[in-house]
């Protein structure tokens, strides 16, 4: 068993400081890695409800803020719900998914997870007045 490390990236330089799960496989899919970071992410707000929802693609009924999506009514984040706008999002290029160095395209590329792979989540940011 391993630890993947998810790392959150922008287009305009930011980056976040990467949080892990344990992974018992050698190989998954992209959009198994894709599942288990929003089926994560919703679990940890879930058992919190902050005010903010800090997560790979934005909840129904939430606005954009700063560090996050604020939600209009704290409520829980359906995980099911939560990774088809993930997937949908990465089949609209919301955010592309590098593996190590290397980006995935396909949901359903299987990709190597050596000990201590890094999968970096770069959120395109749209252009202002573009």
């Amino acid at each position: 068993m391993g630890t993947v490390t998810f790392v959150d990236e922008t287009t305009s330089g930011g980056r976040s400081a990467g949080w892990g799960i344990e992974v018992a496989e050698e190989r998954l899919s992209v959009g198994e890695l894709i599942r288990r970071r929003v089926f994560q992410e919703v679990a940890e707000y879930n058992a919190r409800t902050p005010e903010v929802f800090q997560g790979l693609v934005q909840p129904k009924d939430a606005e954009r803020v700063l560090n996050g999506y604020a939600m209009r009514t704290r409520r829980r984040i359906d995980p099911e719900a939560q990774t088809e706008l993930a997937l949908a999002a990465f089949a609209g290029n919301g955010f592309l998914v590098l593996v190590g160095d290397r980006q995935v395209t396909d949901l359903e590329e299987e990709v190597e997870l050596p000990l201590g792979t890094e999968v970096v989540f770069l959120k395109l940011v749209p252009l202002v007045g573009g």
